[in-house]
């Protein structure tokens, strides 16, 4: 990837900055957050080894009004507190214009978490959702590529249950979204 997001740097909050500030929500933040541990801790030395390996450091975008932020930027946050990884947290509505720079499928979907080397240059990202649930906004989208279609609100509703159902009620989801960025992490060394 060409892009480079040096002049982003000191322009976030940091993760605890955007816990404290949280007025949506919170509750339902904290609980995922608390829940949150590591599959084994094999994957999470893998983590930590491949971070430093790599020198990476990320940029979060992402607003509490959203329900995926909700259930997936906590899972970010414990993983990015234990490898260590320099985050930055960009609240969407203020870094529109980094937003738009990483669009899924032609829209705004947070959280979009962005890896960078020290120089600034992006490495990858992850995001909005891990791929399994992605998969059903894939699908949707394609079904129904008019906003304005009679049954577009129908249908989209449609999906985020389906959506919901594939995250389900326990935190296993949460080891998906550890196995993917351990897999994204990987990726930076070939």
């Amino acid at each position: 990837m060409s892009e480079n997001l040096q002049h982003k740097n000191g322009t976030g909050i940091s993760m605890q900055q955007f816990m404290d500030t949280m007025e949506k929500n919170k509750d339902a933040f904290e609980d995922w957050y608390q829940r949150f541990s590591f599959e084994n801790e094999e994957i999470e030395q893998e983590l930590k080894s491949l971070a430093k390996e790599h020198q990476v450091r990320t940029f979060l975008l992402a607003a509490e009004w959203c329900g995926d932020v909700v259930l997936n930027v906590p899972v970010l946050f414990k993983v990015l507190e234990d490898t260590e990884i320099p985050t930055e947290v960009l609240v969407m509505e203020d870094h529109l214009e980094t937003m738009d720079q990483y669009l899924t499928m032609g829209g705004r979907a947070i959280p979009v978490l962005i890896f960078t080397n020290p120089a600034g240059d992006v490495l990858g990202t992850w995001g909005p959702r891990p791929a399994h649930v992605q998969e059903i906004m894939i699908a949707f989208k394609l079904a129904n590529p008019d906003r304005e279609a009679a049954d577009y609100q129908d249908n989209i509703m449609v999906a985020r249950k389906e959506m919901v159902a594939r995250y389900g009620e326990t935190t296993d989801y949460q080891h998906v979204i550890v196995r993917e960025l351990r897999d994204l992490l990987t990726s930076f060394g070939k």
